[in-house]
Formats: C-alpha cells, sequence, structure tokens
C-alpha cells in the first residue's frame, strides 16, 4: 500500500502540478501586490471626494449602502494579468515545443486509437490460437 503511494507521489505529473501550484500561488500575491499598490491608487483617483475608492451610494444618506467597484475592477485586472502571463510564458511555448517535436499521439483521432485497438486485440488472438481467456 505504501508503495503505490510513493510511486503516485514520485510521477512526473503530480510533482509537476504540486511546482505549478507553489508557484502560482506565489504569482497572484505580486499581481495582487502590483494591483493593491498601483491600479487601486489609480482607481481611487476617480472616487468622490467623500468616498473611499470607486464606487456609488445607493442610498445617499446610508454609508452601508455604498458599493465599491474598484475591487471588482482590481479582481478582472488581476485574472487579465495573470491569464496573459501564464498564456505567454506557458501555453505557447508549450504549443511550439508540441510542433517543434512532432507529436504523432495528439493528431490521433478517437476512430484511429480504436482502429489500433482492435489491431491489437486480433494480433493478440491470432498469436494466441483463437483462444479467448476472459
Amino acid at each position: 500500500m505504501l508503495k503505490g503511494f510513493k510511486d503516485f507521489l514520485f510521477r512526473g505529473n503530480v510533482i509537476d502540478l504540486a511546482i505549478a501550484v507553489v508557484i502560482g500561488t506565489a504569482f497572484v500575491a505580486v499581481v495582487t501586490a502590483f494591483t493593491n499598490g498601483i491600479i487601486n491608487p489609480i482607481l481611487a483617483v476617480f472616487g468622490g471626494d467623500n468616498e473611499i475608492g470607486l464606487g456609488f451610494r445607493l442610498v445617499a444618506d446610508k454609508p452601508a449602502t455604498f458599493v465599491q467597484v474598484g475591487p471588482i475592477i482590481t479582481a478582472a485586472l488581476n485574472f487579465l494579468i495573470i491569464a496573459t502571463v501564464l498564456y505567454f510564458v506557458l501555453v505557447l511555448p508549450a504549443m511550439h515545443a508540441k510542433k517543434r517535436l512532432g507529436s504523432s499521439e495528439a493528431d490521433l483521432t478517437d476512430s484511429d486509437v480504436l482502429r489500433q485497438i482492435r489491431d491489437l486485440l486480433a494480433e493478440g488472438r491470432a498469436s494466441a490460437g483463437g483462444k479467448h481467456e476472459f
């Protein structure tokens, strides 16, 4: 049981995924600091004198009804910055590497894979003398 767990942990995909999560978390912290330190003050310029940040009040006399638009814009900018960097740093180079290496397995359709399985099963039956063992 422990051997199976050890094999699972040391497969390349699990380690790569763990590294990606750690790097992604650190990158989110950097982007959040950027937007909190630079973008939010710029958005606060567009808010009114008595308001904290960019937004509006639903009821003029009740401060609790203030709707903050700035955090929504900040979250959208965080998403766009992270998605853009990940695309240009990870996805685009991976696509170029895949084209350069010429992965023929990715070009197979479902029908092609099923034909290969059928042919392999037919070869297995022929080598077993036509006996079926299930």
